[in-house]
């Protein structure tokens, strides 16, 4: 039901929105006519339609149009008090320089990787381990294969024991090239546990228009020495064990409780959960869980929707860390993005976890 009253909002939304804008447009000193500043708005949003895909030229516009409400109102406000110029149509120069700065930004954030460092403790008996933590790769959206690759070396160089993959490793425009290439360069990686990974709610596929199955995804991942743990568990040299989840908005009605699934493991060794998802906190927090890792949920993507997952409850976290009866939970903003070219209050990234 919250999702339909979103829609039907955003569609009313779009509509008041669009009207307003060729209003707003129509004011500037060269142009003074509906229909040109309509023919303007629209021949721009088709350019981004056909660069950039639907859902960035609708973001495009939603924010625009929120830009140029903001300064409509305080440019109203500050003529009260101030005489400001009438000869300059200043809501649509403030508005038009805030999107440009503030859209600039997101997708700079968004294509743009860097590290995130985390350093836990536990008074359990380990030796001490580097965990490199990826999700939301999404092969095909912001990098290829090849790019893909290029990260991997940058994550190698930082020297970790294990690699991580908590899902959405391809996305359901992934080609079969790239989800090959980018399986190959992780086979290549000189990793002292190896990768390890489980799957996402995008991996599967769900339009099933790529051409690739999600028997060939597998197949490759595991000819390349990926280790794949669905609704699985492995010891990791007498050392700790790694539990990779199914997903919950794919497979919840077959996954395991998680007391289920962690329920034959000593209680004295250090656990790790890979959940795609971070909606099972307050089950995770009351296992045998140590640290839980997910993605997902791009970090809350952008500013002011961050928290929205949360809110409608379809999350229990949106991004960072946190502790819930002693389990430490991560969220990643993930390495890249799915159809969404921006991202803002957060950025891309490779996770780096010490843990002793």
């Amino acid at each position: 039901m919250i999702w339909l009253i979103m829609f039907v909002g955003a569609a009313l939304g779009a509509i008041l929105g669009s009207i307003y804008m060729i209003n707003s447009i129509a004011k500037f000193s060269f142009i003074k006519n509906k229909l040109v500043a309509f023919i303007i708005i629209a021949a721009l949003f088709l350019l981004f339609f056909f660069t950039l895909g639907w859902i960035n030229a609708l973001t495009i516009s939603i924010y625009t149009t929120l830009f140029f409400l903001i300064f409509g109102i305080l440019v109203k406000i500050l003529k009260l008090k101030y005489n400001l110029p009438t000869s300059i149509h200043w809501q649509g120069w403030l508005a038009i320089f805030t999107s440009i700065l503030y859209l600039g930004t997101g997708y700079y954030l968004c294509v743009s990787v860097v590290e995130k460092d985390y350093n836990l403790s536990t008074t359990k008996n380990i030796e001490p381990i580097t965990v490199a933590m990826i999700a939301d790769s999404h092969i095909g959206t912001i990098f290829d294969g090849d790019g893909f690759a290029k990260h991997l070396k940058t994550i190698e160089n930082q020297n970790p024991d294990i690699l991580l993959i908590a899902g959405d490793f391809v996305d359901d425009g992934t080609k079969r090239l790239d989800m090959e290439k980018a399986c190959k360069a992780l086979g290549e990686m000189n990793l002292k546990y190896g990768v390890w990974y489980s799957y996402g709610n995008h991996d599967e596929g769900y339009f099933n228009h790529r051409d690739f199955s999600a028997e060939d995804l597998e197949k490759s991942l595991l000819e390349n020495g990926i280790h794949i743990l669905a609704d699985q568990y492995e010891l990791i040299d007498n050392n700790f064990y790694l539990v990779g989840r199914l997903d919950k908005n794919v497979n919840g009605d077959i996954r395991k409780t998680i007391a289920d699934l962690l329920l034959d493991i000593p209680d004295d060794k250090y656990i790790i959960v890979m959940d795609h998802e971070p909606n099972d906190y307050n089950a995770e927090s009351n296992s045998k869980a140590d640290l839980v890792v997910s993605g997902h949920t791009h970090g809350g993507q952008m500013i002011p929707i961050r928290h929205i997952g949360v809110l409608v409850g379809a999350n229990d976290f949106t991004y960072g860390y946190t502790n819930i009866n002693n389990t430490d939970f991560i969220v990643t903003s993930g390495i890249s993005d799915w159809a969404l070219k921006f991202k803002t209050g957060v950025r891309s990234e490779y996770v780096i976890i010490n843990i002793k």
